[in-house]
């Protein structure tokens, strides 16, 4: 998807099918007359054809697009900026790729199949390329924004080399040229975009797709505009440019019969030890390491979720002290989907129903399946108290009206925006939306960030939810035994109506992490900490 200028208008008396209107000091290659009279004699169908290729390679150029913004989104967590990154790059490069096009029209037919191989082959390959650099250099971002270059200069060559192949068809005035060559490009792009999340990620994931991109990419653009414009190019180099087509294609095939050993030795390189589950969802990678007995490692988008020796800490102090604080009998989880912390409201004797509310059912459906995550959850998502909802935990709470559901306690097991990169799970109108369903007496539970920064912003979010809060931490962090350089604590906020007492709940097992007496002492050092003018609370439309 290009937005170029199309260049000066045709002028009147000039000869077009021999491309674009010449300049001075610059000859242009004609094609042979046996050519200019079979593009005559099919102009419409020729036409069609090179508005069709537009469309596929704009369909194709914005599905690289999208691959790399996903895999960022993956890999570093931080959806926003490298959306930014990307698309920031690519139009930049875009547009140097126009100019630098310009040098290359006395030969379009020759340069655009060179262009469609290259991109082909530079797409197709990006996700794989840019996998392996963030598994075994680490140098992601500076190579992502590389690839970005790289393929922003071969897609902003299209349009310029596509408007003079159709100028060489049949002479038009520019204007209406360039708006059919736009229209194909536009159409195509949003092919492209809706093709993306709703056919080829779901089919594909990002590595096999981006190479079943590459491939309709060096079909559609470089052969079918080799095959209309064959006699541009000398027999030797059409020789050379219709087997570099052919290669570009075996390398794209080679590389999808040997993607998944490269996934698996990257993986194996990054996350170290026996990996039982890896997996591209819609919403995030999911890797599962460890041998059935433990302990098991989860990574979500690359992020240490779960370490197996230490992760009772984080889902004790979500839980405990929220059920202890008053009735419990319905509970709402929003996350969660591991299972963990569903495993601890169940050691609860009141609870009668708990609601987990989690957006990607992979992460769910290998609680249950995987035995040694099922395991560690004590199969807490197979109990019949538990039932569970696919759906994004702040799309859902914006979606129930008050009147039809109420819960006595809140969970909100879910990433802080250090670690998500977003704001949405720790904004006021969350916490806003999530008040509503509070019963009476009800209490919400969240987790806040390490730095005592993000703690306070989340408080205050919560207290312009009319909530009154307790700050409280826990010794050891989420993954001590895991990673050395893991913080020494997790914090942690209650909040209630009214002030909720910190205290454990006589009919549940008393907690491994902590003790009544720990809680209300970490509970009184943070309050002694609580800055007196506290950061202002994040909001959706915010600053971050």
């Amino acid at each position: 998807m290009i937005n170029h200028p199309a260049g000066p208008p045709a002028q009147p008396g000039l000869d077009l099918d021999n491309g674009s209107p010449p300049r001075p000091g610059r000859s242009l290659t004609p094609l042979p007359a046996r050519r200019r009279a079979r593009l005559r004699a099919h102009p419409a169908l020729s036409r069609l054809t090179v508005l069709l290729a537009a469309f596929v390679c704009a369909a194709c150029g914005l599905v690289y697009e999208l691959e790399l913004v996903a895999l960022g989104s993956y890999l570093l967590g931080d959806s926003v900026t490298q959306t930014s990154v990307v698309l920031s790059v690519m139009v930049f490069a875009m547009g140097l790729g126009s100019l630098l096009a310009k040098r290359f029209t006395r030969r379009p037919a020759t340069a655009f199949a060179l262009v469609e191989c290259a991109l082909a082959l530079t797409g197709g390959l990006s996700v794989l390329a840019l996998y392996s650099c963030w598994a075994w250099i680490g140098r992601y971002q500076a190579a992502m924004i590389a690839l970005t270059c790289l393929i922003g200069v071969l897609i902003g060559a299209e349009i310029p080399l596509l408007m003079t192949l159709v100028q060489r068809i049949r002479r038009e005035d520019a204007g209406r040229a360039a708006a059919d060559l736009f229209a194909a490009d536009y159409v195509g792009a949003l092919i492209g975009g809706l093709a993306f999340p709703f056919l080829i990620l779901p089919l594909f994931g990002p590595g096999t797709g981006a190479l079943v991109t590459g491939a309709v990419n060096a079909v559609a653009g470089a052969a079918v505009v080799l095959w209309l414009f064959r006699e541009e190019p000398p027999p030797r180099t059409r020789l050379l440019l219709w087997g570099g087509c052919a290669l570009v294609l075996a390398l794209l095939a080679a590389a999808a019969v040997w993607s998944g050993a490269i996934e698996r030795a990257a993986r194996q390189a990054l996350y170290g030890g026996q990996v039982r589950y890896a997996a591209h969802t819609r919403y995030q990678e999911i890797v599962l390491t460890g041998p059935a007995e433990g302990p098991l490692r989860l990574y979500l988008d690359g992020r240490l979720a779960v370490c197996g020796p230490d992760e009772y800490r984080g889902s004790e102090a979500l839980v405990h002290p929220a059920m202890a604080a008053g009735p419990d009998a319905r509970v709402l989880l929003l996350g969660g989907g591991d299972g963990l912390a569903a495993r601890e409201v169940l050691r609860h004797g009141g609870v009668r129903s708990v609601l987990v509310v989690d957006a990607d059912p992979a992460l769910a459906r290998l609680a249950r399946t995987d035995p040694g995550l099922a395991a560690l959850s004590g199969h807490s998502l197979d109990d019949p108290r538990v039932r569970t909802a696919t759906a994004d935990p702040l799309e859902w709470l914006r979606g129930v009206h008050p009147g039809e559901a109420s819960f006595d306690v809140v969970l909100a097991d879910l990433p802080g925006p250090a670690d998500s990169g977003t704001v949405k799970f720790h904004s006021q109108e969350f916490y806003g939306l999530a008040t509503r369903l509070l019963a009476p007496g009800g209490r919400l539970a969240v987790r806040a960030d390490g730095e005592p920064n993000g703690l306070w912003q989340v408080e205050s979010g919560l207290r312009a939810a009319g909530l009154r809060t307790v700050p409280y931490a826990v010794r050891g962090g989420p993954a001590a035994s895991c990673r050395p350089d893991s913080p020494d604590s997790q914090a942690f906020l209650l909040a209630a109506a009214a002030q909720p007492p910190l205290t454990l709940a006589p009919d549940a097992p008393p907690p491994r992490a902590f003790t009544a007496d720990a809680l209300r002492a970490a509970a009184a050092h943070l309050t002694a900490l609580r800055p007196a003018r506290p950061p202002a609370a994040l909001t959706l439309l915010g600053p971050r």
